[in-house]
């Protein structure tokens, strides 16, 4: 591929993301959303943060694409942590002990 296209590809793919952008904050940005966008906006969060973290935990990248029991139990401690606390922080440090705990039973440490 040519850099020309390269930055042709680049730069249309930037105003497209620009003109996505604007479409809403600009030209909505001032005007109060109707009740049923609003109810749908709010489970944004919930929608796009499964869909980053599971590839992370069926396939890490760090045992080249297996499953790994420690991370799939980190991530079962972070979710049951969450669902019973309602504490982000609290299910944040949760999975993160229970990923360093059981990386340190299965290496055998």
């Amino acid at each position: 591929m040519s850099a020309a296209y390269i930055w042709t590809v680049i730069l249309v793919l930037g105003v497209g993301t620009y003109l996505i952008r604007f479409s809403f904050l600009g030209l909505i940005g001032g005007r109060r959303l109707p009740d049923w966008a609003l109810r749908h906006l709010r489970y944004t969060a919930v929608a796009v943060l499964p869909g980053l973290v599971a590839p992370m935990v069926l396939w890490p990248a760090a045992t080249g694409g297996e499953v790994d029991p420690a991370r799939l139990s980190a991530a079962l401690a972070t979710f049951g942590v969450g669902i019973l606390t309602r504490n982000v922080i609290a299910s944040i440090l949760t999975g993160g002990v229970v990923l360093y705990g059981m990386l340190a039973l299965t290496a055998g440490y």
